[in-house]
């Protein structure tokens, strides 16, 4: 029996998923597909290779139609959306060929550059955003650069492979240069800086101006190409068929969890965090802790990144609830009801996280997670864990304070990743914020089903059926979601302990010395 529906391909760091959905967008089967980063390099560089990704994709796709067939379905595919790991830098020649291996988001050799782009064009550029990876390889490999007719990131890339074009989401353009909120494209003044920089720093550069470089920008719902004949072969489907424009893994995930409207926080708690939040202006100035890009709308994001999430506090878990060859799994049932139980102020306990380091907080090399105050009547499982969490959530409150200094809104938190297995949490999120907070249904984010959401929008703007990108996705809430209401004297302890808690990270170079590690 033939379904009409969607597709969605997401290319992540640990490998590559597609899903069909029906026109419901219901998944109704998925396939996988595999690859690795390129080996025997040094421990700082990360790099794939492109050519490994689209394999990977056709793997999943077969998979993906024997998983169809068992079911007695064939798919009849109206329209494909596209997510990727975001800030890769994959560099294509003239004839549209890869450059060699593809640096991605976690390759660390351009942090100068990172620092150095952020001091010339007054907005934050991390080290991993493309263009300080584009200045690095200008600076140290010469040679590429000046074989280089086109810049991209993963997700483009695969775009490229399936239309022969050079579009890019606005979300996943804006992790590799910065988006003017005004234009929505690329920022011509800082396009001209870095020219300008390239100019006067790198003797007898022949490299073409960065924006002759860059994929064309698109935003939710228009033209990012059709399938063309490459394109069809590939996943065994007929030329011809609409694809959205390929966006970003954080972009994606922000549309799997239905969210678009100004004020939204979209907060993952894993082993790292990260706070999402939808802006209604562009963010000014340059905070150290909050990275910028944009949804697929083109509403700024503003991004608050956490190395330290719940490492930490799953430590402390473990420590106390593996006996006897239990696994992490009983630690975890163990333990986390003494969590819920103990007190808001955690008996007195406070803790520093900081298993790694964390640069939004300026903390420049972790190893001092410290439980500070413990006592004969403090001293249980729960309050040692709970206090962990609550280290990190305040971290992350801290971070966000850059952006209740420019009064930028606040109305609900959508919490999802490890943490919403126990659900109760919820409400210690919502009482630390001050600020209502939801756990969707599944709470995962859905980076495929993202992808898929947007080729359904591209879809509907090709037959005229569809108003705007926010309200689109709020015609897909089909759950009632979980929902916990901030409580004022919860919250007041809360602010207590977080104003103890910025005195202790403000003491961590300290601590530090104190423990014996220097740097």
């Amino acid at each position: 029996m033939k379904k009409q529906g969607y597709l969605g391909i997401d290319i992540g760091t640990q490998g590559l998923s597609v899903i069909f959905t029906d026109e419901s967008m219901r998944i109704l089967t998925s396939g996988e597909g595999a690859y690795a980063m390129v080996p025997g390099l040094q421990p700082e560089c990360q790099e794939q290779l492109p050519a490994d990704w689209e394999r990977a994709v056709g793997d999943a796709m077969n998979g993906l139609r024997a998983k169809l067939t068992s079911l007695g379905l064939e798919m009849e595919v109206r329209a494909i959306g596209i997510s990727g790991q975001m800030h890769g830098e994959v560099l294509a020649d003239a004839a549209g060929q890869p450059i060699g291996a593809a640096r991605l988001w976690c390759d660390g050799r351009n942090e100068a550059e990172g620092h150095e782009l952020t001091e010339l064009l007054g907005t934050k550029i991390p080290k991993r955003m493309t263009a300080a990876r584009w200045l690095w390889t200008i600076r140290n490999h010469p040679e590429k650069a000046a074989q280089t007719f086109r810049i991209t990131t993963p997700a483009s890339w695969i775009s490229h492979v399936l239309t022969g074009g050079w579009t890019l989401g606005i979300g996943d353009a804006a992790g590799m240069f910065p988006i003017d909120q005004q234009t929505l494209d690329y920022d011509a003044r800082r396009l001209a800086d870095f020219d300008a920089l390239v100019a006067r720093t790198v003797r007898g550069s022949t490299v073409k101006p960065l924006r002759d470089l860059l994929p064309e920008v698109r935003r939710a719902g228009e033209d990012g190409g059709v399938l063309d004949a490459r394109g069809a072969a590939l996943l065994g489907l007929p030329q011809g068929i609409p694809v959205a424009a390929a966006e970003g893994d954080q972009p994606a995930a922000l549309a799997g969890s239905l969210i678009a409207e100004a004020g939204t926080v979209s907060m993952s708690f894993g082993t790292s965090v990260v706070a999402n939040s939808v802006g209604d202006r562009a963010f000014q100035g340059v905070d150290r802790a909050i990275d910028h890009f944009c949804a697929p709308d083109g509403k700024p994001i503003n991004m608050v990144w956490l190395r330290n999430g719940t490492t930490a506090m799953n430590t402390i878990i473990e420590m106390f609830g593996k006996v006897n060859g239990s696994t992490r799994g009983d630690a975890f049932a163990a333990v986390m009801p003494q969590v819920l139980a103990a007190p808001d102020d955690c008996g007195g306990l406070a803790a520093l996280p900081f298993m790694d380091d964390e640069p939004g907080a300026g903390v420049s090399r972790g190893g001092t997670g410290l439980l500070i105050g413990l006592n004969e009547r403090n001293a249980t499982p729960g309050n040692a864990a709970k206090a962990m969490l609550l280290a990190t959530v305040f971290n992350l409150r801290m971070g966000s304070e850059g952006l209740d200094a420019q009064g930028f809104p606040r109305k609900e938190i959508v919490l999802s990743g490890g943490i919403t297995k126990t659900t109760e949490l919820g409400q210690l999120i919502a009482d630390a914020f001050h600020v209502p907070v939801v756990i969707l249904a599944g709470a995962a984010e859905g980076t495929a089903w993202g992808a898929a959401l947007m080729a359904a929008y591209r879809d509907g703007r090709i037959a005229g059926q569809m108003g705007d990108w926010q309200a689109f996705l709020a015609g897909h809430a089909t759950t009632k979601p979980r929902r916990f209401l901030p409580r004022p004297a919860a919250a007041a302890t809360f602010d207590r302990m977080y104003a103890r808690h910025k005195r202790l990270v403000a003491l961590h170079g300290q601590l530090k010395s104190a423990v014996g590690q220097e740097g």
